[in-house]
Parts: structure tokens; sequence; C-alpha cells
């Protein structure tokens, strides 16, 4: 164990389905959607916090549930969204892995109907661009998702229509032919959904509704110009995602 990971132990009977949250300064947010999951995951669940030392101290807020369903992952040195999810992964034990947002309680819901699809499908990926499926956040944004996507399915095509979703749910075996590269923000769930249609593993789109945030600050937002910057980098990673040879 790395100097900078404490990982709080679990006495949790071995679970079925594993959720990965990667969070930093989601005090308001996170214990409604730790409940959330436990309360629509039917299934032996673990929740998996992966907290990147966040100042306000939502790690410490979490452990103090004292629920063996949820451990936590505390990290000081390495940091980032992509990285968190991929250590989640190496911690997770369950057939199944996913990964959600810290502030989508509300989002919770899909799961159970994303884990049914498991049993045909390899990736289940939550879609705000599939029928059914809806985007409530700020029209700008949503327009932005849009214009991002609409250059993935250009580029990368196999018809995913939310190729920077990041909310999904995969069998374990998914692993042994593509793992998330640990770097970026959702730039690395679009490589991720790509290198899995190259493998030939069965991918499937289930509509939802994306909410917007009730609380906390949107590390995907922090101003127009970070937003505009980080939609930049996604574009470069699409193409480089594309010319990359197998």
């Amino acid at each position: 164990m790395t100097a900078d990971i404490h990982e709080q132990p679990s006495a949790a009977e071995t679970p079925e389905v594993s959720i990965i949250i990667a969070t930093f300064n989601e005090r308001e947010n996170i214990r409604a959607t730790i409940a959330a999951i436990l309360q629509h995951v039917s299934q032996p669940v673990e929740v998996i916090i992966v907290d990147d030392g966040s100042p306000d101290l939502t790690a410490d807020h979490v452990e103090e549930l004292n629920d063996p369903r949820v451990r936590v992952i505390h990290r000081h040195r390495t940091v980032g969204f992509a990285s968190a999810i991929v250590r989640g992964i190496m911690a997770s034990r369950g057939r199944l892995v996913g990964w959600i947002d810290a502030d989508m309680s509300v989002e919770t819901k899909y799961l159970p109907g994303m884990i049914e699809k498991t049993k045909d499908y390899d990736v289940v990926i939550a879609s705000r661009f599939v029928p059914g499926g809806g985007d409530e956040r700020h029209p700008f944004r949503v327009f932005a998702s849009r214009l991002v996507n609409g250059f993935a399915n250009l580029l990368l095509g196999y018809g995913i229509k939310d190729y920077d979703s990041c909310v999904t749910v995969v069998r374990r075996s998914v692993f042994d032919a593509v793992m998330p590269i640990p770097y970026g923000f959702g730039d690395f769930f679009i490589e991720f959904v790509y290198g899995c249609c190259r493998k030939g593993l069965k991918v499937c789109e289930v509509p939802y509704v994306l909410c917007a945030r009730q609380g906390g600050t949107s590390k995907s937002f922090p101003s127009l110009g970070g937003f505009l910057w980080l939609g930049v980098k996604y574009c470069v990673r699409i193409i480089a995602t594309r010319l990359r040879p197998d």
C-alpha cells in the first residue's frame, strides 16, 4: 500500500456489483448518492469512494457512515478523475463494475435497468442522446455535449450516441480486453468505449435524463473558459484515439 493511500477495510459480503465514485469536495452530495445506490441496487453491492484529498473532508464524511458496504480510498499524491476511476476498478470485487458521479443521487434509479442489461451486453452506457434520454443542464452545456458527441461519432463511429457519458456498468471480464487509461476527465471514457467497440465487445446504450447539479461546484464547468478548454481537449483526444494504431 503506497503512502498516500489509505483504504478503509470492509467486512461486507462479497459484492455482486461494485459502484465507483470519484470525489473532490463533494460533501454536499455524497451521502445522498450513496444512500440512493444502496436503495436502488438490490444485489449485494459495494460503493467505492476514491477521494483526492478533499479540503471539505468528503472522505471523513463518508467514513462516519460506518457502513461495511462503503469503502473509502484516500489519495493525496495522485489526483484526477480518470485515474480515480481506474484506482477504484483495481480495488473493486464485484462481477459487475460501474461508476457514477458524486452528485447523481437522482440518476441512480437507472442502475437496476443497466445491471439487468449486462445479462446480454458487456458494456451498458447511460445515454442522454438516445430516444427517451435527456439533459436538463444549461442549454450551452447541452449544446457543447451534443457537439463533442457528434464529432466523436463522426470520427469514431460504431453508432454510439453518448461517448462521454461516464456513467456505465460493465462486466468485469471487459477489463481483460480493455482497461481505461488513467488520465483525463470525461475524455478517458470516449477512448474506453471506442476500445470496447474495436475489440468486438457488445455495447448497449440505455436512456437516462441527466439532471442539473443540486449542490457543490461542477468540475467540468468551473468557468466558461475552463469548459471551452476542456472541450478542445476532448476533441484532440478523439482525433488521437482515431489515429492510434491497433
